[in-house]
């Protein structure tokens, strides 16, 4: 059983509040926009990290981290990207790779919208936790938790941070 924490677009900011909802998860994984390698390096002094740059990363960060990652925790296939889009909207390239052998996880970032959808079509659950940091349109800064065990996910978690 793993317990994760989601986050995306931080673009190089860490809310102090955030911390306390880290503490208690098994890893941190981050779907882009992180700012700098330094976040990352914060982070997993908190928890063990897995992560995805994102379209503001520099190069620091697209050295240590991939565009798209896959792999399976706890029994679930999971695909990460930042820019993949949402069911019946996938961005073209990460849909090729969906339509090939469909994750039971797909997770993105990039909107600062957090949303959690079910894609009836490919059996798979969709996750952008939305935006942690303090660039962008969101109005409130968010991350979600949830728990891996034997091939299932549960007790999904949207956590408010406060306001942008």
């Amino acid at each position: 059983m793993q317990r994760i924490a989601l986050l995306s677009d931080t673009h190089n900011y860490l809310d102090p509040a955030l911390f306390k909802y880290l503490e208690v998860c098994d890893e941190i994984w981050h779907a882009g926009d992180i700012g700098t390698v330094g976040i990352m390096e914060e982070l997993s002094r908190v928890k063990p990290v897995v992560g995805v740059y994102g379209n503001i990363d520099g190069q620091d960060v697209r050295k240590e981290y991939g565009k798209t990652k896959r792999w399976v925790c706890e029994g679930v296939d999971v695909l990460m990207t930042h820019i993949g889009g949402y069911p019946n909207n996938y961005v073209p390239e990460v849909h090729e790779l969906i339509k090939q052998k469909p994750p039971q996880l797909f997770i993105t970032g990039h909107s600062h919208i957090l949303k959690v959808m079910y894609d009836k079509k490919y059996d798979l659950l969709h996750i952008n936790p939305g935006a942690a940091g303090i660039h962008g349109f969101h109005k409130v800064k968010t991350l979600v938790r949830f728990t891996l065990d034997a091939g299932k996910i549960k007790n999904l978690e949207v956590v408010e941070l406060g306001p942008r």
